[in-house]
């Protein structure tokens, strides 16, 4: 899905802020910029990351996203999944139990990654920052996010068992 915005940049390339739709040409330089393109997605479309990459960062994401939910406090009205009403029947995990089985994975994942690749790692994969934005962040040289990133998705790959 696009969800397309106009955004100011300077001189260096980097970012501002939304322009007015009436003051496009007025602004100077400006780019479009799909807000819904995550920076992972990004680097896949220009194949600077492999599919076994993107894969296991799609894997990473998902499971920090499920472990980041809070727990429901009201009645669930919608039908079960797995077809089991109660616990005795289906056999399936409560949202809670889900909730903590993802906590549980997404921390294996990071620590199979390693203390000195999943900083960058998160921050791209499960913040959504881009890449000049993590290393600015983690005070790194210009261009140098991309390679260890990329050896941070290839162990997280390893982990995950991807060919």
């Amino acid at each position: 899905m696009r969800d397309m915005e106009e955004r100011a940049i300077d001189a260096a390339g980097r970012l501002g802020p939304v322009v007015a739709a009436g003051r496009r040409g007025i602004a100077g330089r400006t780019v479009s910029v799909n807000r819904r393109e995550s920076a992972l997605s990004w680097l896949l479309a220009r194949k600077l990351i492999a599919a076994r990459q993107y894969e296991a960062g799609e894997r990473l994401r998902a499971d920090y996203e499920r472990a980041a939910l809070g727990a429901s406090v009201t009645m669930r009205w919608s039908p079960r999944i797995d077809g089991g009403g109660d616990r005795g029947g289906g056999g399936g995990l409560t949202p809670s139990e889900a909730q903590l089985a993802a906590k549980r994975r997404f921390d294996a994942a990071i620590a199979g990654v390693g203390s000195g690749l999943s900083d960058i790692l998160w921050r791209v994969v499960c913040a959504g920052e881009a890449l000049p934005e993590s290393e600015r962040a983690l005070g790194w040289p210009a261009r140098s996010g991309r390679l260890v990133l990329s050896l941070a998705l290839d162990r997280l790959a390893d982990h995950y068992r991807l060919r």
